[in-house]
C-alpha cells in the first residue's frame, strides 16, 4: 500500500496517492519524449480511484487519440497521462513525487523509439510497448 504524493514546480497542482504502485517504468516514446522535452520519462501507475488531484490550475491536453496528459496551467508542469486502454489506471511522473526514492522502477517501455544520444546500461526489462 502507497501513500504517496507530489507537486508541480510552482505548487498550484498537488496529488495523493493511496494504494498500490501497479508498475514503474521508463518510457522511451515518441509521444512522452515531446510532451517532457526529456530523452526518457519515468512513470508509475496507479488505480484512478486511489488517486486525488488539488489545485485550481489543473488542465488537460489531449495529445492523441485515446489520450490526455495533465498539467500546470501557471508552471506548464507535466502531471499525470490516461489513456483509454487502461481506463482504471493513472500515470504519474516520478519526478513530480514530494520523495523520489518511493518508487523503484520495474522496467523499459517504448525501447524501439528510444533516442540514440543516450546510452542506458541497466537489467531492467526492456519492451517495445508500454505499460
Amino acid at each position: 500500500m502507497a501513500d504517496l504524493s507530489g507537486h508541480c514546480l510552482c505548487g498550484a497542482v498537488r496529488f495523493k496517492v493511496q494504494g498500490p504502485v501497479r508498475t514503474a517504468g521508463h518510457c522511451h516514446c515518441e509521444s512522452c519524449r515531446r510532451a517532457a522535452s526529456s530523452p526518457v520519462t519515468s512513470f508509475f501507475t496507479v488505480e484512478r480511484a486511489d488517486a486525488s488531484f488539488a489545485g485550481d490550475s489543473l488542465r488537460f491536453y489531449a495529445s492523441s487519440p485515446g489520450v490526455r496528459r495533465g498539467f500546470c496551467s501557471e508552471c506548464g508542469s507535466p502531471m499525470s497521462f490516461q489513456t483509454e486502454r487502461r481506463p482504471s489506471e493513472i500515470d504519474f511522473y516520478v519526478a513530480s513525487l514530494d520523495d523520489g526514492q518511493s518508487v523503484g522502477i520495474l522496467e523499459h517501455w517504448h525501447w524501439d523509439e528510444r533516442v540514440d544520444w543516450i546510452t542506458i546500461v541497466d537489467d531492467l526489462p526492456k519492451g517495445d510497448g508500454g505499460a
